[in-house]
Parts: structure tokens; sequence; C-alpha cells
């Protein structure tokens, strides 16, 4: 079982776009969740994360554009993007993790596409 995102598609640059990741279907009790990217020909990166007691961290280059958000009790993240720029192109993968379990859980997405139009 994987999370599953939506809400990706095709926007102008400057507009916004909500994306979720409906992670319910996951066995594990999660820690955190996080949202990654990954442009054609780049390596993948961190775009923002959330802990379950809710520590916050972005990524340099979505810095007051991006806000992620969960619903612990629904097991779901959300990631508003907004002033979206033609870099922001890429698709998106949600990530779940609890590395205090034994084995360590870390489940991934199959990822949703944005992409920003110029």
């Amino acid at each position: 079982v994987q999370p599953v995102e939506s809400g990706g598609g095709l926007v102008q640059a400057g507009g916004s776009l909500r994306l979720s990741c409906d992670a319910s279907g996951l066995s594990f009790s999660i820690n955190s969740m996080y949202w990654y990217r990954q442009a054609p020909g780049k390596q993948r990166e961190l775009v923002a994360s959330m802990t379950y007691v809710g520590f916050i961290n972005y990524g340099d280059s979505v810095k007051g554009r991006f806000t992620i958000t969960r619903d612990n009790a629904k097991k779901t993240s959300y990631l508003q993007m907004n002033s979206l720029k033609p870099e922001d192109t890429a698709v998106y993968y949600c990530r779940a993790d609890n590395p205090y379990t034994i084995p360590k859980s870390d489940a991934w997405g199959q990822g949703t596409l944005v992409t920003v139009s110029s």
C-alpha cells in the first residue's frame, strides 16, 4: 500500500495548486509526512516536511510560497502551492515514515505531475 497523491495539473505562472496525499491505507503509525519533487533531468529534492507534532521544514526554493499541512486523524497531508513558477514544474511525491518502528517504516507515493507554464 502506498500514499496516493492528487491535485496536480497544468497552471500558469503565478497561479496556485493544492496537492493532497492520502496515506490512510498505510498500516503503520505515521511520524513525518513529506513532499518531494523531481524535475526532468534533476535529482529528487525535499519540498516540505511536517512531523506528527507539527515541526515543519521547507526547501529554500519554496519558502514563503508553499505551505504544508496535515490531518493526523485522516493520515493526510496537503501542499498549498502559491505564486508558482515554471521552475516548480516537476513530479511531486508524497512520503510517510516512522523511524521508530522495527524495522523502520517508509512509504512513497507514485507522484503527481505539476506543470507551470510561463
